[in-house]
């Protein structure tokens, strides 16, 4: 006969699950960035990051997420609430990113002003 897991073990595998959400939502701006050759910020190089910067910091978080959620999970082939708290860190996580890139873009050109991205007239 199994017993069950402690109250205090549970808890700390839905807090991982939650935060490998957060991580792997953290994971695709910067993987996008790097994708299409943007900037965006990140902890390693600040605002100007280069996309070569963010596909380091995006697979690490990527990693670090995939990492967590694996040690989260339990026996079997199907999730159980663990997928609820590891979906809550991701929309935590791009509910942040949103409200924030709304009040204080750091990584956006704001609304109406393209003067930052425009092609250099060699371009045109």
């Amino acid at each position: 006969m199994s017993r069950p897991a402690p109250v205090a073990a549970t808890r700390g595998r839905y807090v991982t699950a939650f935060v490998g959400g957060l991580l792997v939502a953290n994971s695709a701006p910067h993987l996008a960035s790097a994708a299409t050759g943007r900037e965006h910020l990140t902890p390693l190089a600040g605002r100007r990051s280069s996309p070569l910067v963010n596909l380091a910091w995006g697979a690490a978080n990527l990693a670090g997420g995939l990492a967590l959620v694996r040690s989260a999970t339990g026996p079997g082939r199907r999730w159980d609430r663990r997928l609820v708290a590891f979906e809550a860190g991701a929309v935590t996580f791009a509910a942040w990113m949103a409200a924030s890139e709304a009040f204080a873009p750091l990584n956006s050109v704001p609304y109406g002003d393209q003067t930052t991205t425009a092609a250099p007239a060699s371009a045109r």
